[in-house]
């Protein structure tokens, strides 16, 4: 014997095995090759060679969809999304602020979306300045606001009425800037 074991050979083997493990792209490749393959002989012996070109435009632009989808998967804004991605993904503007804050002002609108955007800067802000977690640390949190704004930002309790009063988005506001 060289030396070597039986394990040892095995191992340098290894490798060669691995290369199409399934999950990996070259066994993805090979599955969806075989398919492709028996797919384009079935279009050339139904329609002849119309029917290879025919099926092979498919199978083309196929490929180019699944490709496109394979590699945009880390992407942000996809054609083929689903839809709460979609909007975990996007970033509100001014404009959606604007309608924000006057649905939280209007007694008839939803204070909902407000309550949860201010949150959202407020944990932020704790979060960068001081090393809170709001979630985690809402006592301290409840310190820094104040018994006055708590209430609005606390994210266990309800709010405290059903429209968020002017004063109170604007002393909201002052208290994050100067946070």
């Amino acid at each position: 014997m060289s030396g070597t074991t039986r394990a040892d050979r095995e191992s340098d083997r290894e490798p060669d095995r691995e290369l199409a493990r399934p999950g990996s792209v070259r066994h993805s490749l090979i599955e969806l090759a075989v398919p492709a393959v028996l797919a384009e002989v079935l279009f050339a012996l139904v329609g002849g060679w119309p029917g290879a070109g025919f099926g092979a435009a498919l199978l083309a632009v196929t490929g180019l969809l699944v490709g496109r989808r394979v590699a945009g998967a880390g992407a942000d804004a996809f054609a083929l999304r689903s839809r709460p991605r979609q909007q975990e993904l996007y970033e509100p503007g001014l404009g959606d602020w604007r309608w924000t804050v006057r649905q939280g002002l209007d007694p008839k609108g939803d204070p909902g979306p407000l309550r949860t955007r201010i949150r959202r800067l407020y944990a932020v802000r704790l979060a960068e300045e001081h090393g809170l977690d709001l979630s985690a640390d809402r006592d301290r949190a409840a310190e820094l606001l104040g018994p006055r704004l708590w209430p609005w930002i606390d994210p266990l309790a309800p709010p405290p009425a059903a429209v968020f009063p002017a004063e109170v988005v604007r002393e909201l506001v002052d208290r994050l800037d100067s946070l």
